[in-house]
């Protein structure tokens, strides 16, 4: 079997990016920034024209009729350029929320875990949440990302969103993912023009061991992602029984945590190419570590994702009976 990307998701991928690259480069993520403008509703609205968030929907209701193969890889794009807003909620939310796939509406859910009291993102940007009858009332708590807004939650309880928990930790291992290997290039292009001693830095050997670690996390996470997500297409069009299902499960949560790994620690790692340069607030690479600490507390925890593949592997030694 070839699990090398075709050249139509080579394709899909190189649009998207060169999309990005267009609408929202660094200089739009530095002004993003500066002006506290968490979702630009018109890139919104682009994207929704591009196919972004009904690229799983099928054809006959309006979308692209594509399948988490390619979406993994657009939202490892979307990762690289630190794309904000609730991407992932919006996507799921096609096809379910009236303009979610085209992008006129904004789309966030209950994907963070509680801390006394359940945490929305872009609570105040969303025109729904999802699984949600309506945009419940909430209070700003101060978030370490600056374009991922918090809100608690003050009015009822969360919606119910298992039924979307595994897509969405798929999709947001994949954001990570392209952060992980942003940061990757962060440091290797740094490394090759910061000189020290007469010599580029990248020319010593614990910078060098720095950028191979970051390699080789980015490379196993992405491995895992794009397993992930053609194991759980395959499933979902076999229709599997109840041991392939946690089979699944067990592959995303393998994926999200590798994934976060990555990302938060690509992001140290980056900071510590950069040196002190790293930690000053015109270098990009804070931008990156406090997003991916957000992230990872998104749809399934590192401790979740844990148990999960515990109660998996349980399953397996005993024969197909979890302990």
């Amino acid at each position: 079997m070839d699990f090398q990307p075709t050249r139509d998701q080579r394709d899909l991928r190189a649009g998207v990016r060169e999309l990005l690259a267009g609408r929202y480069g660094r200089d739009a993520l530095r002004a993003a920034v500066d002006a506290g403008s968490a979702v630009d509703r018109e890139l919104w609205r682009e994207l929704g024209a591009a196919g972004f968030f009904a690229l799983r929907l099928p054809e006959a209701e309006g979308g692209v009729g594509l399948g988490l193969p390619e979406a993994v890889l657009v939202f490892e794009e979307a990762g690289r350029a630190l794309l904000p807003g609730p991407l992932v909620a919006t996507h799921l939310a096609a096809g379910a929320v009236p303009g979610a796939a085209a992008g006129t509406a904004v789309v966030t859910a209950y994907d963070l875990g509680e801390r006394g009291g359940p945490l929305v993102s872009y609570l105040a940007e969303a025109d729904a949440v999802l699984g949600a009858a309506r945009l419940p009332p909430g209070e700003p708590v101060r978030s370490a990302d600056p374009l991922t807004p918090l809100h608690r939650v003050t009015g009822g309880g969360p919606a119910d969103v298992s039924a979307y928990r595994e897509a969405g930790a798929l999709l947001t291992a994949a954001l990570q993912v392209g952060s992980a290997l942003r940061t990757l290039e962060l440091a290797v292009r740094y490394a090759g023009e910061r000189e020290q001693f007469g010599q580029p830095i990248g020319a010593f050997q614990a910078v060098k061991h720095l950028c191979a670690g970051m390699l080789v996390r980015a490379e196993v996470a992405r491995t895992s992602v794009y397993a992930a997500a053609v194991t759980a297409q395959a499933a979902g069009a076999a229709d599997g029984e109840a041991a392939e299902a946690a089979e699944v499960a067990g592959e995303i949560a393998a994926a999200k945590l590798l994934a976060d790994e990555a990302a938060v620690r690509n992001a140290r790692d980056c900071l510590q190419v950069h040196g002190g340069m790293g930690f000053t607030w015109e270098a990009d690479v804070h931008l990156h570590l406090k997003r991916s600490w957000v992230r990872a507390e998104q749809w399934v925890t590192a401790a979740a994702a844990e148990e999960l593949l515990a109660e998996e592997l349980s399953r397996i030694a005993t024969g197909g009976e979890p302990r």
